[in-house]
């Protein structure tokens, strides 16, 4: 089982739709950034910079830069380190990105499910899939129920061994 990896990064911006970008975080979850309701949680003011961010075309010019989402159409002026006043892109920083996202439809965390679907169908319990596939009921219930990351060797393990089915991974 993998750690949860301590500074949360954004690898990739998966979709914008309207007020709402989905993201990719380096925990390997794809999780949903409601600027609707992220602005209204900050009291967006009409002279805030971030009032540009409900309108949906100025999200759409979001980018990933340094793992973060930044936006150049929307520029602040900050002191660089020799005190000189410039313009930076406006982003927000990815640890206070992960806490105001929340848990999306579009998860990459769908297999648990696949697996307990798969698992039912085959007629077996959580304790004969376990057995089979050489991990226990606990792993095999944490894996279900999205509660657990999961490496591919093992996965492969609970499919081929524990399901008795093949594992085929295809990349587009």
């Amino acid at each position: 089982m993998r750690k949860n990896l301590k500074l949360p990064r954004i690898l990739k911006i998966e979709k914008i739709v309207g007020l709402k970008i989905y993201v990719v975080f380096n925990n390997g979850e794809t999780r949903l950034l409601d600027f609707d309701r992220i602005l209204k949680d900050w009291d967006i003011k009409e002279s805030d910079i971030e009032n540009k961010l409900y309108d949906a075309s100025e999200i759409k010019k979001v980018k990933l830069n340094n793992q973060t989402l930044s936006w150049k159409n929307l520029s602040i002026k900050l002191m660089d380190d020799k005190g000189h006043e410039k313009l930076y892109p406006y982003e927000i920083g990815p640890d206070v990105l992960y806490r105001l996202s929340q848990d999306s439809d579009v998860s990459t965390k769908g297999f648990g499910n696949i697996v307990r679907k798969a698992r039912i169908k085959a007629g077996l319990t959580q304790n004969e899939l376990a057995r089979r596939a050489g991990t226990t009921r606990f792993y095999i219930s944490r894996f279900e129920n999205d509660k657990s990351d999961i490496e591919l060797s093992t996965f492969k393990r609970i499919i081929e061994s524990g399901l008795r089915k093949q594992l085929t991974v295809k990349i587009k």
